[in-house]
């Protein structure tokens, strides 16, 4: 039997259940203040409810575990702000990444390309059936890929010898884009578009991830990644040349590297160092890699890596500086 209004019968399948409180309900019944409530729901990524019954029993609970931390003095009302923004631009990102996924699985399996699935009921069907199934192992999954992702985290952050609470630390930061994009993508169809893009970042990932590179973030046409030295960041910077080289579709990249201090905040990394790493790229010519002085002393000792001196430029917002072109060596 096919739900009347397959939106909302999904919506109760992925919560649990239908929602049956209010906000007034939820600070009522979990001790949370109703400026706390409203500050967490609005980082999570969500417009306000007015008076609507949107909440459910996994929200209400949500809540009770959150007060019961502040209580317990293991956070305060801040921190639990800052961790319900985090999940929700992490999760919000991921699961729009999965039901792209599983959406596009099942419309090739299902030859369904071209028709507006929710107007067949066996269609809307199959979908709530899969959503039913996939759930569970999803959240395990999910569980799984947090704890080791913590794990990797903490053991870095040990390895550098920092303090766990502190932003700050030293490192090589990566930028990297492709050339012509912007006319490129003038010139394909939106899907083939859509592929090169997903092919770029997921071999981008691979290769930093065998590097010992950390990605930090894809943007289109563009990587940010971070490494604990000079040497790490250089490696992965040539074999992300050679990796996209092996595909015809997708366009030269240009690299630029720096060394310096990096202040790491929310998953993401700030500060002059990141701005120079930018200036480098925007300078590289295109199938090229572009590091500063300090990343060129640093692995300029090292086998596997050859520099070459270029003239000093005038960078806007840096000044002067000194660049080297880098290669296998």
């Amino acid at each position: 039997m096919t739900p009347d209004d397959p939106a909302a019968a999904l919506e109760s399948l992925v919560l649990g259940d239908a929602p049956a409180y209010t906000r007034a309900d939820i600070i009522r019944l979990s001790g949370v203040s109703d400026d706390l409530a409203r500050s967490l729901w609005r980082a999570l990524g969500f417009p306000d409810t007015g008076g609507e019954a949107a909440f459910t029993d996994a929200d209400l609970e949500a809540l009770r575990t959150v007060h019961d931390l502040i209580e317990r003095g293991l956070m305060d009302d801040e921190t639990a702000i800052i961790l319900a923004r985090s999940l929700g631009q992490s999760t919000a990102r991921l699961a729009d990444w999965q039901t792209e996924a599983m959406g596009r699985f099942l419309v090739e399996q299902e030859h369904l390309e071209g028709r507006d699935l929710t107007a067949d009921p066996d269609v809307v069907a199959r979908i709530l059936e899969r959503a039913g199934a996939l759930i569970d192992p999803l959240e395990r999954l999910l569980d799984y890929a947090w704890r080791r992702q913590l794990a990797a985290v903490l053991d870095r952050r040990l390895a550098r010898t920092e303090v766990i609470g502190e932003p700050g630390g030293t490192g090589t930061v990566g930028f990297a884009d492709l050339v012509g994009f912007t006319r490129l993508s003038r010139q394909l169809e939106d899907a083939d578009l859509a592929a090169l893009v997903e092919r770029f970042e997921g071999v981008s990932a691979d290769v930093l991830a065998g590097s010992g590179a950390t990605l930090v973030k894809t943007v289109g046409d563009e990587i940010l990644y971070v490494a604990d030295d000079a040497a790490t960041a250089a490696e992965a910077a040539l074999r992300l040349h050679d990796a996209h080289a092996q595909d015809p579709d997708v366009p030269e990249m240009r690299i630029g590297l720096a060394s310096g201090p990096v202040l790491r905040r929310m998953g993401d990394v700030f500060g002059a160092t990141v701005n120079l790493a930018s200036r480098l790229t925007a300078l590289a010519r295109p199938g090229t890699t572009l590091v500063d002085a300090a990343t060129a002393r640093d692995v300029s000792s090292l086998s596997g890596f050859s520099l070459r001196q270029m003239a000093p430029r005038r960078v806007r917002g840096v000044g002067i500086v000194r660049s080297f072109s880098l290669t296998a060596g």
